[in-house]
């Protein structure tokens, strides 16, 4: 795989692909499929051996917040099927022995080397403490990447997503250092509000951030709130 960060937007022409569609398959799938095969973040992400298009988008999102540093300590919470973790250990690695990567999901997952992965429901009540178990102390970076599977209604989806990231957010008040970040996924959408004042409350900054690799249709954008206000006496871990 090629450093961390190379490559982040693909460019030059490529051919589109048409798919046509088959026997037996619906298509919503077809569509998909030829979205995948003429995206070229998927493109990209395969050249540089990335596990999931979703790899830029972290990548993006750190180029302007600069958290993944050398020697941090990280946890990566729905972590399948491991783009994140990747991006995550390549830019903290420091060959210092500081750095640890913690990746869960609910979802099984391949190793990553450099990474522990842990295989658990965030919502279930242990989930915290077997995260922080495997954490081993207070966390530099909270990433989240969650979101729940997808009913077409988007009020719905919403609400179901938001549900995963108060629990991220709920988790990354407990583990992280001061100063530490929490990257976290929501959809947009009016409910946002009661995570908003809290994020602002207990965190500097907050703000919005679509990378570019999120696809224009997608609801989809991330809260990063830096500077934790936390201590590592108020860490339960």
């Amino acid at each position: 795989m090629s450093r961390a960060g190379s490559g982040t937007t693909p460019g030059g022409r490529r051919s589109t692909v048409r798919v046509r569609t088959a026997r037996g398959r619906k298509s919503s799938s077809t569509r998909w499929l030829q979205r995948q095969l003429n995206d070229p973040y998927v493109a990209e992400a395969q050249r540089q051996g990335y596990r999931s298009r979703a790899a830029f988008k972290l990548i993006q999102i750190d180029e302007k917040g600069h958290f993944l540093r050398p020697g941090a300590r990280v946890v990566d919470l729905g972590a399948a099927p491991g783009g994140w973790t990747q991006v995550a250990v390549a830019r903290v690695l420091s060959g210092r022995g500081e750095e640890r990567v913690v990746a869960a999901d609910v979802l099984p997952m391949e190793p990553v080397t450099g990474a522990e992965v842990v295989q658990l429901d965030m919502l279930v009540a242990d989930a915290p403490d077997r995260v922080a178990a495997a954490l081993g102390g207070p966390a530099d970076v909270v990433l989240s990447d969650m979101a729940a599977p997808t009913t077409g209604h988007r009020a719905t989806d919403h609400m179901r997503t938001l549900a995963l990231a108060e629990a991220a957010a709920d988790f990354a008040c407990r583990v992280l250092a001061p100063g530490g970040t929490l990257v976290v996924k929501v959809f947009q959408g009016g409910a946002q509000g009661t995570l908003l004042t809290r994020l602002k409350r207990e965190f500097a900054r907050v703000r919005h951030v679509k990378p570019a690799a999120s696809r224009d249709e997608s609801p989809e954008t991330y809260l990063v709130a830096t500077g934790f206000r936390g201590g590592a006496g108020d860490a339960q871990v």
